[in-house]
């Protein structure tokens, strides 16, 4: 029996996009009483993204543990991952403090592992309706807002009307597109490359990025034995990759500081990557339509934080419109409370992204806070939580660590200046 707030909808949510977000979202809405339909434009149930850094930073646990997906993730053998980070004053190495606790963490897992296992989670809640091979084709509109989609299905043409509908369907929304809500776009400086390796050796089995200013490129340890390498150079060097795409991926590799062997390892995946991969944010709502992941906000693929932010970014609508969503509320309302969420936590990280995404050197700031990283282990701890995404720009780049920095970085120029010891016959000690 339909419910009388349900009355003219046939869900209360219709969600486009049964990826990471989109299926976080169902899970999460469908356990606070939202009848949900999860729709998926492709219809192979192990369909996954392919385009990835693979990586759940740690601001992402706090979701994967109300999902219940921890258990499960670390069975298929995701990694927990740390880092290092190379930066031409040496490598910034986080660590935890002899007497407190272990750096948070969250996992490198390909995106084929982590895509099957969430979307089979939110097939199995109840409350959820997983739709395969659905594409939203166009919106339906009353009274100026969106009340559900229209939709291409095996079966033909489709009307599904909802209270809400949800783009989770990457930074090509065709949500978005339909409801009109434009995109604010960054130009990226750089382009990228990645391959997917089996036993590529990386010092402490722990993922490192390299910071070469403005070249970038990381090496993540995943699932399986399976090592995700990628380079990001400035587009300068496009022409040469153009021309001589693996000569040119295995040279950039082998000139890394303490470059991960290739040589030896088993290359298992083709190279592949894009050419250009611009930043872009987008209001996350209007009326009748939310969006999450990298549909309100794509930010630059170095930092790989789009995986976790796509899980916050559920979470956060979940939290908001739940109530509302099936007629206990003021949708409108509670739509306002989730963009202010997802503006707050999220503007100033992706600033930060876009201008770094210039492909340009360090600024003095930045050059301040990396060198002292890579001599200060507090310092490197305070980089570990802003890459894990736990921590925003103000409290990264607040006074206090400003002055520690400078500290730091003038008692290292102090020690390097003075005197080295000398022998009674005055010759300098060897060290």
């Amino acid at each position: 029996m339909t419910r009388p707030e349900s009355a003219g909808y046939e869900y209360d949510v219709v969600i486009s996009g049964a990826g990471l977000a989109g299926s976080a979202a169902a899970i999460l809405l469908a356990r606070r009483g939202v009848r949900v339909a999860l729709m998926e434009r492709r219809s192979d149930p192990e369909a996954h993204k392919v385009l990835c850094t693979h990586s759940l930073t740690a601001n992402a646990y706090p979701v994967l543990e109300e999902l219940g997906l921890v258990p499960d993730l670390e069975k298929a053998g995701a990694v927990r991952n740390q880092a290092r980070w190379y930066t031409r004053w040496g490598w910034i190495e986080p660590r935890g403090a002899a007497t407190g606790p272990e750096l948070p963490y969250g996992y490198n897992v390909r995106r084929s592992t982590l895509d099957p296992l969430i979307r089979s989670r939110a097939a199995r809640t109840p409350g959820v309706d997983l739709l395969l091979g659905h594409q939203v084709t166009g919106l339906l509109r009353e009274a100026g807002r969106t009340v559900g989609v229209r939709a291409s299905t095996p079966l033909g043409e489709r009307e599904i009307r909802a209270r809400l509908v949800v783009g989770a369907d990457g930074n090509n929304s065709a949500v978005a597109k339909f409801a009109d809500v434009p995109a604010q776009q960054h130009e990226n400086g750089r382009f990228g490359y990645f391959a997917h390796y089996r036993n590529l050796p990386l010092p402490g089995g722990i993922s490192q990025a390299w910071f070469l200013e403005p070249d970038m490129a990381y090496a993540f340890a995943n699932d399986d034995g399976v090592t995700v390498l990628a380079v990001l150079p400035d587009k300068k060097r496009l022409p040469a990759f153009r021309e001589d795409l693996e000569g040119s991926f295995l040279e950039f590799v082998r000139a890394l500081p303490e470059a991960p062997p290739v040589d030896s390892a088993e290359r298992i995946t083709k190279i592949t990557g894009t050419v250009d991969y611009p930043l872009h944010s987008r209001k996350p709502t209007a009326p009748g339509v939310a969006l999450i992941g990298d549909a309100a906000l794509t930010s630059d693929p170095l930092w790989g934080v789009g995986c976790g932010w796509a899980l916050q970014s559920a979470r956060w609508l979940a939290e908001a419109v739940a109530p509302a969503a099936t007629g206990r509320g003021d949708l409108d309302g509670s739509l306002a409370v989730y963009a202010r969420r997802h503006r707050r936590e999220l503007r100033g990280h992706q600033y930060l992204a876009a201008d770094f995404a210039k492909s340009r050197p360090f600024n003095p700031i930045e050059r301040l806070v990396f060198s002292a990283a890579a001599r200060d282990a507090s310092l490197a701890r305070h980089m570990h939580l802003f890459g894990s995404r736990l921590i925003g720009p103000l409290r990264f780049l607040n006074p206090v660590v400003l002055a520690k920095s400078s500290a730091v970085n003038l008692k290292h120029r102090g020690a390097a200046a003075k005197p080295r010891p000398t022998s009674a016959t005055g010759a300098r000690k060897t060290q």
